[in-house]
């Protein structure tokens, strides 16, 4: 299965409800920055983890090979990305998301609260 290139975001369209059905997920293509309250989520760490030490969970995660990076001062964790540029949560063959009903909120809200441009969508429609 080839993937079409990612969208520039001056190309992407004014999101309306059905886009995501056909849709090559062209947004779990971007980086994925999550808090700590969506790590315990996910069940990648608990909230004693967390409240322990955030660097601590950082480090056992990127062991993990699950988060490429920690910004401290922000608290937010970048989730690891498959080879191909992919969100580690993303099946390669169908193209839905792993862990849909824990999702991060930043998921969650995304095009129409978040993202490069609010509103908009990268959705590249599948070809049947």
């Amino acid at each position: 299965m080839s993937i079409p290139r990612d969208p520039l975001p001056s190309t992407w369209k004014k999101f309306r409800s059905g886009m995501c059905d056909g849709c090559w997920s062209h947004c779990c293509r971007l980086p994925l920055e999550v808090s700590p309250h969506d790590l315990v989520k996910m069940g990648l760490a608990t909230e004693e983890e967390c409240a322990e030490s955030l660097k601590r969970v950082f480090q056992k995660l990127r062991r993990q090979k699950l988060v490429e990076s920690f910004r401290a001062k922000a608290q937010i964790f970048v989730i690891a990305r498959k080879a191909n540029g992919d969100c580690h949560y993303l099946d390669s063959k169908t193209r839905q998301c792993t862990i849909y009903e824990t999702r991060p909120r930043v998921c969650r809200d995304f095009p129409l609260k978040i993202g490069v441009r609010p509103g908009f969508c990268p959705a590249v429609p599948r070809k049947t």
